[in-house]
């Protein structure tokens, strides 16, 4: 049985005295593609801000393998392999698209005055290193021929997919997406979930934020679902499509978690 790569033991994150993730406990799968889903205002966006360092934990911790994590910050859990994409994706829109993805990785050499005046050489060396990496990854996402575009160009399907580029400039071992089928032609999102499976083939694993059900349903295993701030769901496609307390909560009837 595959072990499990991301753990959240009585997780609690709170806004004074309102409660958006309550006491939520879960496991996810290493290799696995993981759905998350629930109504809006379940608290699923606290959650990944919570997961990826955005936001502190009020209470509970946060697990990545067997290293505690809680509350670490977003630049310090990408170098430990979890990354993440947003919903509306904010691009540098005057740069290349090709920038864009080479800006990704952290402490680069050519970020400080004294690598840029007193190696240039080793600045060079990882400019042409990471210029590889990215075309080759742009290739994989289907974006090799607007490299040179501004990103502010892109269409919004286009710009999901270099969000996806992004974050693969990292050694990333788990990838948090927020919606990322929202406002993305059919086409393009294809070619999104295309990627994601061979990804995954790969042994990346993934969490899904998404509204749309055709994706979860038949792209996602398991799927979890949140309510009212609570874990509610987890389990199968089939047996979320049966499941009364799930029902109800997307009809707004109240939880009793």
């Amino acid at each position: 049985m595959a072990s499990d790569i991301l753990t959240t033991r009585d997780l609690t994150t709170k806004f004074g005295s309102f409660c958006a993730v309550d006491s939520v406990s879960l496991s996810l799968r290493k290799g696995s593609i993981t759905g998350l889903i629930g109504p809006n205002g379940a608290g699923k966006s606290t959650l990944f801000n919570t997961l990826t360092g955005t936001l502190k934990p009020t209470s509970g911790q946060v697990f990545l393998g067997d290293a505690d994590i809680s509350g670490l910050s977003p630049d310090r859990l990408f170098k430990k392999g979890l990354v993440r994409t947003f919903q509306i994706p904010r691009p540098f829109a005057r740069m290349s698209v090709l920038e864009n993805v080479m800006l990704s990785p952290a402490q680069q050499t050519g970020e400080k005055i004294f690598g840029s005046i007193f190696r240039p050489d080793i600045v060079r060396r990882q400019e042409q290193e990471y210029r590889t990496k990215a075309l080759e990854i742009l290739d994989f996402v289907t974006l090799d021929k607007l490299a040179d575009q501004a990103a502010g160009e892109l269409s919004g399907g286009q710009t999901k997919l270099l969000e996806l580029a992004r974050v693969l400039m990292g050694d990333a071992s788990i990838i948090l997406l927020d919606e990322p089928a929202a406002g993305v032609n059919p086409v393009l999102t294809q070619i999104l979930i295309e990627r994601i499976e061979e990804l995954n083939r790969r042994g990346m694993t993934f969490l899904i934020i998404e509204h749309n059900m055709d994706f979860i349903m038949s792209h996602c295993d398991p799927i979890i679902a949140m309510a009212q701030g609570q874990l509610v769901f987890q389990g199968t496609a089939e047996e979320a499509q049966a499941n009364k307390t799930l029902l109800d909560a997307y009809l707004g009837a109240p939880v009793n978690a």
